[in-house]
């Protein structure tokens, strides 16, 4: 239901600024977009929250969800505010938490959901549902740190592409990944905290009985930023 309300927003007038921040981003195609379930959080702080009222849904349930949180008074307000929305699916395809970016100034500039009774983040890949023929057919995945890293190089036809969650990689997501292949390319930031991440991750996959190799980008890209500049090939 929260999917479903924030890809209406994206499409509503409301969403238009958020809609050409994807487009400048290198993300037009509408087909993309709803094969992402991609949205947009409305910038106030209890329009979903009045959403599912309307709805009947319990505010408990969906405080269970992390979708609102609760004021030191008790009151609850929406978590994503002003913000593109990702839907973050298991391997099934069902929706088990958001990230959300926010488009202005502002802290953090990522947000995701807390963990949930359906939602653990070291246990989840971003993109597998979608990926996961693509790495077997392929032979190997390809492992990057951002939702838009990931979407970029699946809108390029790179489709054997998965992502981690906003934290380390971790045992359960490498067995996970050794389902589908034995054999997985790294590419994370160049920054500090890429290579660090880096190198913990290929220690993981060793240790996982994976194949690893690590690519680095050259002149501070990412992969987004690498593939919009140099194309596909």
């Amino acid at each position: 239901m929260a999917a479903g309300y924030f890809s209406k927003n994206l499409l509503s007038p409301a969403g238009k600024g958020t809609r050409e921040y994807l487009s400048n981003r290198g993300i037009q195609d509408t087909d993309l977009i709803d094969k992402f379930r991609l949205g947009f959080a409305l910038d106030g702080w209890r329009p979903l929250k009045d959403f599912f009222e309307s709805q009947g849904v319990p505010l408990k349930l969906v405080e269970q969800a992390g979708l609102i949180a609760k004021t030191d008074k008790g009151d609850f307000y929406d978590r994503f505010r002003g913000r593109l929305i990702f839907p973050i699916d298991d391997v099934a395809g069902h929706i088990i938490a958001f990230g959300g970016r926010i488009l202005g100034d502002g802290e953090p500039k990522y947000l995701n959901s807390p963990e949930s009774p359906v939602y653990v983040k070291g246990r989840n890949l971003y993109g597998l549902s979608k990926a996961r023929e693509a790495m077997r057919e392929k032979g190997y995945a390809i492992l990057v740190e951002g939702y838009f890293d990931m979407i970029t190089l699946f809108n390029a036809g790179i489709t054997n592409v998965i992502a981690t969650l906003g934290t380390a990689l971790t045992k359960d997501q490498v067995k996970l990944i050794r389902r589908y292949t034995g054999d997985v390319v790294v590419i994370f930031d160049p920054d500090e905290g890429g290579k660090k991440a880096m190198a913990r991750s290929l220690e993981l996959f060793l240790a996982g009985n994976v194949q690893a190799k690590a690519v680095v980008l050259p002149d501070n890209y990412d992969p987004d930023s690498y593939v919009r500049t140099y194309g596909r090939e």
